[in-house]
């Protein structure tokens, strides 16, 4: 891997910690304070706020942001976020010292943080304690500076189609990557938990009722496996989009409207369990971190109605088909290796070295790509970028929507 110059960004370290039991008292109470400091209006009501305020503007995009709400103990995991005193790794690589509560042991090595920091490439700017599933988890909010790499195949353009029978095909010879569904492999597992718990004496907010320790212990488990799933898709998808960025010079992705396709109660939950919503945030900061260029098609294009070898557009296309078909020039592929194909042509020209990535749009006009920056203080908190949106210009008018919708 060939690298350039360096990009200042900021992103979290996340390690597993094993507190003792006097420490994870402490990190309950202070969790507990934080809370009630959020629900009195201090600490992070500011940031709740912006975002809620951003969102009515339309400056921020993704989930709707409602105004904020009180923040119970039985809804919210125990949180504590530190910016000041003391906040550093200790030499043995096995221990990190956080203010109020001192050393706390950390599952896994923390070495790759800590030669950033002596190299003067890295500061910690925050620490954040949290509970999940029954593990205390501690992430590190750092400024790094980050040695942008070149893709091994700079001059390279895949077009990535999503699915839900296969999770993306592509536009080249790389073999397509398969859905592993991992929601559906643990349905069972949940099912069984969620009964247990169910037959356990739980919660009640209207009559008061406190839950027993064996509806605890239960709910624990149930939250285990919830856990286990999110872990095995957000690692399943890092492989494949750090694959794509590192050996990509360009990827093209649909502009898809997630929130619109998982209101079909059909498929709401094949299309959560995908997580096409998270592939294209990881690969908008990945391919910035690897020197390449990420560009969006637009929402309208009709990447699977169009052949891709004459460009004939159908009138209409069954989600039946898995064939696609052209009536004009008789070409006959898999639907979404059609799909791909289109997406992967949306680009015909790409400089990743010089002045920046140059592409050409859905409607043949010159649009220049605007590099961005990740972002981001949360290791869930989307990095966000600016990729290139292909076909994409002002709002369009009613007759514009309505002649997109016909050609598609």
């Amino acid at each position: 891997m060939e690298y350039r110059d360096r990009l200042t960004v900021v992103q979290a370290y996340r390690f597993a910690s094993d507190p003792t039991p006097g420490q994870v008292r402490a990190l309950l109470r202070h969790a507990g304070a934080a809370r009630l400091a959020y629900n009195t209006g201090l600490d992070q009501l500011a940031r709740a706020l912006k975002n809620w305020s951003d969102f009515r503007k339309g400056e921020r995009k993704g989930r709707r942001m409602g105004f904020p709400r009180f923040k119970s103990r039985r809804r919210y995991a125990p949180s504590v976020r530190f910016t000041t005193g003391t906040i550093r790794l200790e030499d043995d690589r096995r221990y990190v010292r956080l203010p109020r509560l001192g050393r706390l042991k950390t599952h896994e090595s923390t070495r790759k943080l800590q030669r950033r920091i002596a190299e003067g490439r890295a500061r910690i700017l925050s620490a954040t304690v949290r509970s999940e599933a029954g593990r205390w988890f501690v992430s590190f909010t750092v400024e790094v500076q980050r040695s942008i790499r070149a893709p091994a195949r700079p001059d390279a353009v895949v077009g990535v189609d999503l699915g839900i029978r296969t999770l993306a095909v592509f536009s080249d010879d790389r073999p397509t990557a398969t859905n592993p569904k991992h929601y559906d492999a643990a349905r069972r597992k949940l099912t069984r938990s969620s009964r247990a718990a169910s037959r356990k004496r739980g919660p009640d907010r209207r009559t008061g009722q406190q839950p027993s320790n064996r509806w605890k212990s239960a709910n624990a488990a149930r939250n285990r496996v919830h856990h286990r799933v999110t872990a095995r898709r957000r690692d399943a998808i890092h492989k494949l989009t750090t694959a794509l960025a590192r050996e990509y010079g360009s990827i093209v992705v649909e502009d898809l409207h997630v929130a619109g396709m998982v209101k079909n109660r059909r498929l709401a939950r094949v299309i959560s369990d995908a997580g096409f919503g998270e592939i294209r945030r990881q690969l908008a900061y990945q391919t910035v971190w690897n020197g390449g260029t990420l560009i969006v098609a637009d929402r309208w294009y009709p990447s699977s109605k169009r052949c891709s070898g004459c460009g004939v557009v159908k009138a209409k296309l069954r989600l039946s088909e898995r064939v696609f078909t052209c009536g004009e020039c008789g070409l006959s592929l898999d639907r979404d290796a059609n799909a791909a194909s289109n997406l992967a042509s949306l680009v015909e020209h790409v400089v990743v070295a010089g002045s920046g990535p140059e592409t050409q749009n859905g409607r043949g006009a010159d649009h220049k790509t605007r590099p961005g920056r990740a972002g981001g203080c949360e290791t869930s908190t989307p990095h966000r970028a600016a990729p290139a949106q292909v076909g994409r210009g002002p709002s369009p008018s009613d007759e514009r929507i309505t002649e997109i919708m016909r050609s598609r």
